[in-house]
């Protein structure tokens, strides 16, 4: 069975777009299962719901759960490998001589180990560090060597077993999941009658999530613009 597994960040980034219901068709039309690990589903419904800001969205996302639309994955060998994988990945930069940075959460990891145990088709992923470490972790040294203004080692062997871990692992973010749906026609019902309704549609998504947490760069969402509505 095809399936996709979910981190916290497009969950929510789609849930303050007011888009969460673009799960069900788009799961629909991939015919395949949507999954979010027990570590993500406490970011988007334990914690939340304790609180008085997030709990409206949590009890979307905990609705989505109990309708079969995202479902959670959980056993012992997500939660054994997650952390083995934490262990893992946050020492592999080094700044300061002999301080390793804690660059990716458990939670994240979770759906890394869950991919791998559901053989899943993709994992849907915003934040950055992460999805640069599956597809290009040399980008992550230059990205922090700027940010803290000091030379940046690496743990060439937990590069090496981290990449080895996670080779054929596709990874995509929200704006891909919204662009989609506007392909599939599934947000005609906000086309109005304004000028360049359809790409002025497009366009607000596409920030939406942008400004959300999902990373992609104005660059990428003129392109996809430029793609869609020529």
């Amino acid at each position: 069975m095809k399936s996709l597994i979910f981190d916290a960040g497009p969950i929510i980034s789609l849930a303050t777009n007011n888009l969460l219901w673009i799960l069900e068709p788009l799961r629909k039309d991939f015919r395949g299962n949507f999954y979010i690990t027990e570590p993500v589903k406490r970011e988007l419904v334990d914690k939340p719901l304790e609180t008085k800001k997030f709990k409206f969205e949590a009890i979307q996302v905990e609705k989505l759960i109990e309708e079969g639309i995202l479902e959670v994955a959980g056993n012992g060998f997500v939660d054994k490998n997650a952390l083995k994988f934490l262990d893992m990945a946050n020492e592999i930069f080094k700044a300061y001589g002999d301080y390793y940075m804690k660059i990716v959460h458990f939670a994240e990891m979770s759906v890394i180990a869950a991919a791998l145990e559901l053989n899943a088709d993709a994992i849907v992923i915003d934040e950055k560090t992460t999805r640069l470490l599956i597809e290009n972790p040399k980008i992550i040294v230059e990205i922090l060597r700027k940010t803290l203004h000091t030379p940046i080692s690496i743990n060439e062997s937990n590069l090496k077993e981290f990449n080895s871990i996670v080779n054929g692992i596709k990874a995509i973010r929200s704006v891909e999941l919204v662009t989609i749906a506007y392909e599939h026609g599934m947000l005609d019902r906000y086309v109005t009658q304004i000028p360049d309704s359809r790409k002025n549609l497009l366009e607000s998504v596409l920030w939406g999530v942008k400004l959300n947490g999902c990373a992609v760069s104005k660059e990428e969402i003129e392109q996809i613009l430029e793609t869609e509505t020529k």
